[in-house]
């Protein structure tokens, strides 16, 4: 049986670069390949074609998708544990509030802490349940169509039962973040879902981590102009900051 072309070798690298670096850069893949950068951009364009990457100015990043929630809780826990106690600062003792199915913001659950009469709406299962066990808190399940892969719940239904309340500030993440796209999400359903929590919500309190800055997903969420903070596991100093400095307030 045949071995893989030269071509597909080079592919096969550019994957292993991907997953390890979350991204390929043009001229760094050309110069550690021994290529010109016209090869690895065709390659580039190849593997997009197959689904396996998406092509970005100056390389290529990976395709964000949707995952379990298990899966994507054990990504980036430091980072996420920094972020829930920066956001902490903004949940009030009372009054209602509303949480994501993200991880990130199941992560602020499990924080939280007693309250003295808060209500929390959320469309994530396993976020209910750690809410269910905290003193002062009432947790309300946004029920409707299973969205299996992501363990959220999604569609009409959903969205129609989170827009019959009213919350002070709607706490979320996002799959990436574009200083000029804004948000984005795995899938055309959850970006509607946080659009319908934010709909009704005075403010919107992004929570997310640094590996998704400057990354596209699916489909679109908020641009950042509608974010009252963004919070990160960076300082807000840390340059990678700089092109999100002037559009959000940075924690």
């Amino acid at each position: 049986m045949p071995g893989p072309t030269e071509s597909g070798r080079r592919r096969e690298q550019l994957l292993a670069i991907l997953e390890r670096d979350n991204i390929v850069r043009l001229t760094e893949a050309a110069s550690d390949l021994g290529v010109s950068v016209m090869t690895i951009r065709r390659d580039l364009a190849d593997l997009e074609g197959e689904g396996m990457l998406r092509r970005v100015r100056g390389g290529a990043i990976s395709v964000i998708g949707p995952r379990p929630f298990d899966e994507r809780q054990s990504e980036h826990s430091r980072a996420k544990e920094v972020i829930a106690e920066k956001a902490l600062a903004l949940v009030p003792r009372f009054g209602s509030i509303a949480f994501d199915a993200s991880t990130t913001v199941g992560t602020l659950a499990e924080r939280l802490g007693p309250r003295s009469g808060l209500t929390v709406t959320t469309n994530s299962y396993p976020t209910y349940a750690v809410l269910k066990g905290t003193t002062g808190v009432t947790p309300i399940l946004i029920g409707g169509e299973t969205e299996e892969t992501t363990d959220t719940f999604v569609g009409p239904l959903a969205v129609q039962a989170a827009e019959s309340l009213r919350y002070l500030r709607f706490f979320a993440s996002a799959s990436a973040i574009d200083s000029g796209f804004g948000t984005t999400e795995v899938s055309l359903a959850e970006a509607q879902m946080k659009r319908a929590f934010f709909r009704v919500s005075k403010e919107l309190v992004l929570c997310i981590d640094s590996s998704k800055l400057q990354q596209q997903s699916t489909a679109a969420s908020f641009e950042l102009s509608r974010a009252s903070v963004l919070i990160t596991e960076l300082s807000p100093a840390d340059p990678r900051l700089d092109d999100f400095r002037d559009l959000v307030e940075l924690r």
